[in-house]
C-alpha cells in the first residue's frame, strides 16, 4: 500500500504563486510515477502534471508553462510549484502515485490517492 499526504493548498491571488508538496509514504519501492490531478466543483477530475520514475514529464495545456512539477526521491515527495494562478485554477488539487510503469506517465492508470488540498485563486 502507498499512503500520500498534501500539503500547501490555500487562497491565492491572481497571477500569484502556491507551492504544493506531497510526502509519499508506505510501499514506496513500488511507485514509479507521480503526479497531480484536479477537480473543481461540478467537474471531473483532470490530470495537470506528471513525472515519470526517470524523470519525463507531462502536462495538461492548460498548465503548461505555468506549473512545474518535481521530486526529491531522498526525501519521498513530490511537488507543484503553481505560478501566473488563474480563477479557473481554484480546485480541490490530489496527488498521484503510479504503480506500473517507470518509463510512462499514463494520464488514465488510477494508482494511489492522497486526500486533496483546496487551492483557491480569488481577489
Amino acid at each position: 500500500q502507498v499512503q500520500l499526504v498534501e500539503f500547501g493548498g490555500g487562497l491565492a491571488q491572481p497571477g500569484g504563486s502556491l507551492r504544493l508538496t506531497c510526502v509519499v509514504s508506505g510501499t514506496i519501492l513500488s511507485v514509479y510515477g507521480v503526479g497531480w490531478y484536479r477537480q473543481a466543483p461540478g467537474n471531473q477530475r483532470e490530470f495537470v502534471a506528471g513525472m515519470t520514475l526517470y524523470g519525463a514529464t507531462d502536462y495538461a495545456d492548460s498548465v503548461k508553462g505555468r506549473f512545474t512539477i518535481s521530486r526529491d526521491n531522498a526525501k519521498n515527495t513530490v511537488s507543484l510549484q503553481m505560478n501566473a494562478l488563474k480563477p479557473d485554477d481554484t480546485a480541490v488539487y490530489y496527488c498521484n502515485a503510479k504503480v506500473t510503469s517507470r518509463t510512462i506517465f499514463r494520464r488514465d492508470e488510477s494508482g494511489y490517492w492522497g486526500q486533496g488540498t483546496q487551492v483557491t485563486v480569488s481577489l
